[in-house]
């Protein structure tokens, strides 16, 4: 789910401008399903995977986000415990965002207080597509959709079969199949925790379909 893609460049950057990163190492819980929301998260540098879990351990990732983006910031503007948790994939640097740092960037930039609006009203929108996409979507659908996500052009991406199952609500053995007849076709390559598209209008046109 990419909800920033009709948003500016750095549209976010102010609020990086007066406080240090913190630095994360592959793997470090950023915070937790069902806690507090004291603070959001601008990412300035790697990527950060939210996901939410089941009580009896199952997973399911929400989204993976890049460099730029914010993150954590529904719970922390409704007041509500967090409905999922968030973990960094690579090395990481993410600048914590408080109240005290939004109603300062907020004052200065009026404008940034709309976009943040319309930031969070997307979200909203994209989870209800999410909803759709689950229900009546089928997996060869669902998978290519989630591929174009992660990289809407050619190139790799980093992801294993199991991450694709969680996001897309699918067995590890449906995603295997679906994924080995996308590199048959020639779409998509193969590796070692990396997926490579190819010829990611395919996957555009299968999506379409």
């Amino acid at each position: 789910m990419n909800h920033e893609l009709d948003f500016p460049a750095g549209i976010w950057e102010p609020f990086a401008r007066s406080r240090p990163p913190v630095r994360c190492s592959p793997g470090y819980l950023i915070y937790l399903q069902d806690t507090e929301a004291t603070c959001f998260y601008f990412l300035k540098a790697g990527k950060v995977k939210s996901f939410i879990q089941s009580e009896d351990g199952g997973s399911r990732v929400l989204n993976i986000y890049t460099a730029g983006s914010l993150f954590g910031e529904a719970a922390f503007f409704d007041e509500l415990p967090r409905v999922s948790s968030a973990v960094a994939l690579t090395p990481c640097e993410i600048v914590p965002i408080d109240r005290e740092l939004v109603a300062q960037e907020f004052a200065r930039d009026p404008e940034l207080a709309l976009a943040m609006m319309k930031y969070l009203a997307r979200t909203v929108r994209l989870l209800s597509g999410q909803v759709d996409q689950m229900a009546f979507r089928p997996a060869r659908w669902r998978v290519a959709n989630y591929l174009l996500t992660l990289s809407p052009g050619s190139g790799p991406v980093s992801c294993t079969q199991e991450d694709i199952a969680a996001a897309v609500s699918a067995s590890r053995v449906t995603v295997s199949r679906v994924l080995n007849e996308f590199a048959r076709r020639g779409w998509i390559a193969l590796g070692y925790r990396t997926i490579t598209l190819l010829q990611s209008e395919q996957l555009k046109l299968l999506c379409k379909l």
